[in-house]
């Protein structure tokens, strides 16, 4: 019997203004990527692809990233997305 996850790093998922994005990955990231996407559904109770999280997440990593972070000022910078906030299920 598994247990569902109690919370993920993502949280849950805000919708957003897209822009269409192509790129290929090894097998195997796609597949940990479903299978990422089966954790947050049983987590939030709303079914998502791995489509769908790959921003999300690449959104994370960058916000993440001090060397990203400590970048120059007068570069670009990337738009904010609104503050998440976590909401139970």
């Amino acid at each position: 019997m598994s247990t569902l996850p109690k919370k993920l790093r993502l949280g849950p998922l805000l919708k957003t203004e897209s822009v269409k994005l192509t790129f290929a990955c090894p097998a195997s990231l796609k597949a940990d990527l479903d299978h990422y996407a089966a954790l947050h559904a049983q987590a939030y109770g709303e079914s998502v692809d791995a489509v769908t999280l790959i921003p999300h997440m690449l959104e994370a990593f960058m916000a993440g990233d001090r060397g990203f972070k400590k970048r120059d000022a007068s570069k670009p910078t990337l738009q904010k997305s609104p503050q998440r906030e976590a909401t139970p299920p």
